[in-house]
């Protein structure tokens, strides 16, 4: 366990300087990012220093922490680099997990762990914790127990009149609502407290089907019938790749259109539940099993290498199974000249219940995710038809799985609470020191 909030902050980086490049990189490849100043801070008086030079400059504010989803605000600004703040401190008695604004959810699951706990994380342990939790939090075991950001006790944040805040749901009920669902325009979190759950082993794992060999409109059918006979308490989704043909793929992956169905459930009776799954055909492979949760994330084993992508979501009202066969020719092999990932996540269950903060959709059935390898205009060529096509059924869009679409804001929240984030901004944040409009 790690917790450092005394070590001096190093000095701003500017472009060509040593370490400048070095800082910039994370995870997504495919956006070039070149703000003015990089603040390369391990403490909240560093955060506080940034953020006063930025403001007394005209300067926008972005945040980056591992650099999976990159700040709009950045270019040509001050960027806040919060991978050094790595502290998680765990209090098992009342069940609940410290996070600095840089840490990534793999430490906070093996920080979690000798105490028979588990935190909402999502299925890629490098994505940092705060950033996906301020985007609401769409974790594996998400049915059962809501979003991540429906368990934050406080966050601490510096605003952009440079002030340290502790906001609570009493102290500052308004902003706490904000931060939770859109606290990446409001100023810098560098650290919240979430509950944990105890959660010590899980059924989880991956049924994975050829989509040559099965129809993947098939299995999608069946996916969407299956999931209005499940307990709320399960949480699963639906997959569709078109893996190339590279030695460096498992040979069971290479050059096959793979489409899965990937489980998570704490309940005894797991095994019965899928029956019906596995009667869809031969499969590929099947991991169902019963793991500890620090495995949970070989449930999707997403991949962990840096590399360009884009993409975008769609919250449904409901899931359309002929449009949504549709849509998997439209993306599938042979049909796009970029690979495309769909995911299509069932949602319901807790996420369904209402919390105080800005978490949108919550009446949605599912969220479809696309996000392709490569640069962002060959994938809009590709994804705006796709999106297109579920339009009637499309509610809005999830702040957290805009892959690189972030900067549109149509959508992604409903009009009263655009309204009410507005207020919000103009409140805290009036020269619109973090940059975003919320659509409106």
């Amino acid at each position: 366990m790690t917790y450092t909030d005394d070590e001096p902050d190093p000095p701003f980086l500017r472009p060509g300087e040593a370490g400048y490049d070095d800082e910039l990189a994370g995870f997504q490849l495919g956006f070039t990012q070149r703000p003015a100043l990089i603040a390369p801070v391990r403490s909240t008086a560093g955060v506080v220093a940034a953020v006063r030079h930025a403001a007394a400059g005209g300067l926008p504010v972005g945040v980056q922490a591992s650099g999976h989803g990159l700040p709009g605000g950045s270019a040509g600004g001050l960027l806040v680099s919060t991978r050094r703040m790595d502290g998680v401190r765990v209090d098992p008695e009342a069940r609940t997990v410290r996070v600095q604004a840089g840490v990534r959810w793999g430490q906070v699951a093996a920080a979690a762990e000798p105490y028979g706990l588990a935190p909402l994380n999502g299925s890629a342990p490098g994505v940092g914790a705060v950033s996906y939790t301020l985007g609401g939090g769409l974790g594996i075991l998400a049915r059962e127990f809501g979003y991540a950001a429906d368990h934050v006790r406080w966050l601490e944040l510096v605003t952009a009149d440079g002030e340290p805040r502790r906001v609570t749901p009493d102290s500052d009920p308004e902003l706490y609502w904000a931060l939770l669902g859109a606290g990446h325009t409001l100023g810098v979190v560098t650290e919240l407290e979430i509950g944990l759950v105890p959660v010590r082993t899980l059924y989880g794992g991956s049924l994975a089907f050829d989509g040559r060999v099965v129809d993947p409109a098939a299995v999608l059918g069946a996916y969407e019938a299956w999931t209005r006979t499940v307990p709320d308490g399960l949480t699963s989704s639906f997959a569709a790749v078109p893996y190339p043909d590279l030695p460096a793929l498992p040979p069971h992956l290479r050059g096959r259109y793979v489409v899965s169905v990937r489980v998570a459930y704490t309940g005894d009776d797991g095994e019965a539940l899928v029956a019906p799954l596995r009667r869809l055909g031969p499969v590929l492979s099947d991991s169902l099993r019963v793991m500890p949760y620090a495995e949970s994330h070989t449930i999707h084993s997403d991949p962990d290498t840096p590399h360009a992508y884009y993409g975008d979501s769609a919250v449904l009202a409901g899931l359309d199974v002929g449009r949504a066969g549709e849509l998997l020719r439209m993306t599938g092999p042979g049909a796009a000249d970029a690979m495309c990932v769909v995911q299509i996540n069932h949602l319901g269950g807790a996420l369904a219940r209402p919390a105080p903060n800005a978490v949108p959709w919550r009446a949605g059935r599912f969220l479809v995710r696309l996000l392709t390898v490569g640069e962002r205009e060959p994938a809009r060529a590709l994804l705006d038809p796709a999106f297109a096509l579920l339009a009637e059924d499309t509610l809005g869009r999830s702040l957290n799985f805009a892959f690189g679409a972030g900067d549109r804001g149509a959508g992604l929240y409903d009009p009263d609470t655009t309204k009410r984030l507005a207020r919000v901004k103009e409140q805290y944040d009036p020269a619109n020191l973090f940059r975003r409009n919320y659509g409106v």
